[in-house]
């Protein structure tokens, strides 16, 4: 079966989806900029897990914005 992914993420400013886009383009990323990290894989008819992070851009790396826990819930 085939599933589709959603793309990496996008930066966040004034408006919520706009550059730089985060995934397979050649963007750049600068400190200061606010991204997300929205992984996605979605399945027709099963259903789909998608995790959305927001992400300062530093001079040595990130720093994750969010602080809501992860965890994996198994029915």
């Amino acid at each position: 079966m085939q599933g589709f992914f959603h793309g990496t993420g996008h930066g966040v400013g004034l408006d919520i989806h706009e550059p730089p886009r985060v995934g397979k383009a050649q963007a750049i990323l600068k400190a200061g900029q606010v991204v997300t990290v929205e992984p996605g894989l979605y399945y027709p008819d099963i259903g789909a897990v998608r995790i959305e992070d927001m992400v300062l851009v530093t001079e040595t790396g990130c720093r994750n914005l969010t602080k809501f826990p992860k965890f994996l819930e198994i029915p």
